[in-house]
Parts: structure tokens; sequence; C-alpha cells
């Protein structure tokens, strides 16, 4: 039996563990559909496209959501398409070229945290698991039959980096699982629980700012979701930004009747940050421009962050 023809688009860690975990198994891979590297974009992370080189795998980084990018998928003729973070919606006409079948690697259990940041939300809405799901692509983004998927823990101290790496091994597992199947076109198919569905939209940099009206808790969850190496949570000291890369979040009692956002000694060293609800204590803190070890004038107990 002739291996199937598969197109691959994808980007990312998961797209390049999951391109390797293809390419492992003998998949017949004849293109590579990717991006290209922003250099405004903090790219911590490995990207396919040296991996299908090094493979002899033809790549390309128009996008799939162009004519120009479709011919050139159909002119590969491919019997299944997969889609590892993948960062451009593919339209339907794309959707049903392969006669295998086209799907798409989420990094939630589906149909929870449909949509954008799939892994930030679920951080920063206090989750304790999360994972991976493989599921038919649709025109109708991550909601398609699910295929296979993998849940995995996000514990109370994990950051969406630390969660990040664990989807990616557990993503990598689905594939190993599933690939074999969708070759042979007789992978399961389960469709979506509407009722449990939910959808969340694309995070700016802008929304990682801090609203000390709110609850220590959810603060806590939105530093760890957005530390190092994303952009950050911040607030202001007058008009200096401050960025919070960590922080522990305490309860109620026996915090001081003062405004949110006004900072007051922590016995344990350091500064706590009062809250709507609880407070904050600072553990890492760096002035916007400065290195991570210059002190903060002014930050001081009574000073008040906004």
């Amino acid at each position: 039996m002739t291996a199937p023809r598969v197109l691959v688009c994808g980007y990312s860690e998961v797209g390049t563990a999951c391109l390797e975990a293809l390419l492992d198994l003998g998949a017949n891979v004849v293109g590579l559909f990717t991006h290209r590297d922003d250099p405004k974009e903090n790219r911590w992370f490995r990207t396919p496209a040296p991996v299908a080189e090094a493979a002899g795998i033809p790549v390309s980084t128009e996008s799939l959501a162009s004519p120009g990018g479709i011919a050139l998928a159909r002119s590969l003729r491919p019997d299944l398409l997969l889609s590892f973070y993948y960062r451009d919606l593919l339209g339907a006409d794309l959707l049903a070229l392969p006669p295998l079948g086209a799907y798409n690697l989420h990094g939630s259990l589906l149909p929870r945290y449909r949509g954008r940041v799939p892994i930030h939300w679920a951080v920063i809405r206090g989750e304790t698991r999360t994972g991976a799901t493989l599921h038919v692509m649709t025109p109708r983004p991550d909601g398609g039959d699910l295929i296979d998927q993998e849940s995995v823990p996000i514990l109370f101290e994990d950051t969406s980096l630390e969660v990040f790496r664990r989807v990616t091994d557990a993503a990598v597992r689905v594939v190993r699982r599933s690939y074999p199947l969708l070759a042979q076109g007789r992978a399961p198919r389960t469709p979506q629980d509407e009722a449990r569905a939910t959808t969340f939209g694309r995070r700016t940099p802008a929304d990682g700012r801090l609203d000390w009206t709110g609850d220590a808790l959810g603060l806590y969850h939105l530093v760890r979701a957005v530390t190092r190496p994303y952009p950050g949570a911040f607030a202001f000291l007058g008009n200096r930004k401050l960025f919070v890369w960590k922080a522990w979040p305490l309860p109620e009692a026996g915090q001081p009747s003062v405004p949110p956002g006004t900072c007051f000694e922590d016995p344990e060293g350091g500064l706590r940050v009062r809250c709507g609800s609880g407070a904050l204590r600072l553990l890492e803190v760096q002035e916007e421009g400065a290195r991570e070890d210059e002190a903060m004038p002014g930050l001081t107990p009574g000073a008040r962050l906004s």
C-alpha cells in the first residue's frame, strides 16, 4: 500500500515536534506550509522549517488563506492535511481537498477553550487541567469531530511556558497514536458536546495590566500566565511601567484597610500590594527598560500602584 501524501501546515514548538513525530513514523510528508519568523516576536521556540529542509521537504511561507497558497497546496496532491499551530484559517475548498481529511491539533481539551491562546486562558482562569486535542478541521474553528485527546495537569505554581511544554509532549503522543489510523482512513470520530463548549479570543500585551481592585488569586493567575517568555503582567507607579514577573497570592485575613494598589511591608521581606480581596506578594519586579537587578526608587511601603 502506497503511503498517503501528507501536507503539513504548522509553526512554533508544537508544529516542530509534531513534524518530527510524523517523520519518525515514516510519514510521506510532501510539503510544509509555515510562517516567516517575525523579528519583533520573542521567538523562544523552535520552528519546523529547518526540520523540513533537512528532510528534503519543500517549504512555503505563502499563506494557505491566499489564492497562491491554495494553488500550491493543490499542486502537491495531498491525501491528508495536518495542521499544528498554524496561524491562518483554512477555507472550505482547501479542507475538502485531501481525500483522507484535514485535521488540526489544538492546545486544550475541546470543546472547552476553543479559540486563541487556549493555554494562557486556562492558566488565567485557574484551571487545573488542560491538554492536546486532534480534531477534524471545519470552516468553524475548533468545532469539528474529535479524533483523540490527552489531558495534562496544570499545577498551582505552573507558568504558561511549563504548561505549554507539557501540552507539546501530549500533542506528540496524540499524533503518534492517531497518524496510523488517519493514514488508513479509519480513525474514530466523536462529535463535540456543544453544551460544554467555551470560546476565548486573542490576547495582546495590553491585556496584561493588573487591576488591583480584583482578587489576589485572579491577579496571581494572570502573572503566571503571561510571565516570561511572554510580554508580562504590569502596573504603573506614577508614569513608570513596572513588570511583575513573579508573585504570590495571600488571603484577606490580616491585610491592612488601605485602597487597592497600595504597597505595604511584607513581614517576610519585600512588599505586598493590597487587592480588592487579599494581597499580592511581589517576588520579582522590573521597571520597563531597566536591568532585572536594578533598584526601583519609590517602590516602598505607602506607594500606590495603578
